[in-house]
Formats: C-alpha cells, structure tokens, sequence
C-alpha cells in the first residue's frame, strides 16, 4: 500500500463549509472510482507561526491510499477528475502539492 499525501492551499482564505465541500465533493469522486483503499482530510488549525510560512499555508491535508502506483497513475487518469480540479480552480483558485510514500508508521 501506498500513500497520496496532498496539502491544499487555497489562495484566499476559504469558508469552513465550502472547504467542507470541497473535501466531500474530493472524497466523494476519490472514493466512487474503486482505486482508492482509503481516504482521510482534515482543515489546517491556525497557529501564530502561520504568519511566517516561508511557502504558503495550508487550507487542508488529505491523505488517501492505494494499492501501488500504477493504481495511482491510473487514478489520475480518470473522467470526472480533471473536470473537479477545474471546476473548482475556477471558483476558488488553490494550490496543491503531494508526496507519494509508503506508510508512515
């Protein structure tokens, strides 16, 4: 098994309830393809030391497993995904960035 860690960052500040929705919409379409063993997201919590992110700061982290690579690959390559990123790209811009590893513990 491996995993897909991403982090989100929204480039406003984003409402709890849509980053909500956006995780459910994620979680939702993720899920429904059959790939993925597992997902779990949470929202960032805020801590003083955000002001001084020498990159960003994060709006969430989203974790979701697979079987392999190749299931990730395959994953990515999938209708509906795309069309989600872009949707949402559209409505509220963010940035992502991930790391594919095995499990942490």
């Amino acid at each position: 098994m491996i995993h897909h860690t991403m982090i989100v960052a929204f480039d406003e500040p984003i409402p709890s309830d849509e980053l909500d929705e956006y995780l459910k919409g994620l979680e939702e379409l993720s899920m429904g393809t059959g790939l993925f063993q597992s997902f779990a997201a949470r929202h960032h919590l805020r801590a003083p030391s955000d002001d001084h992110a020498p990159v960003a700061v994060a709006s969430a982290v989203v974790q979701l497993g697979l079987a392999d690579l190749d299931a990730l690959n395959t994953a990515f390559a999938l209708p509906g995904i795309g069309e989600f990123i872009d949707s949402w790209q559209a409505r509220r811009p963010y940035k992502a960035i991930w790391v594919n590893h095995e499990p942490l513990a």
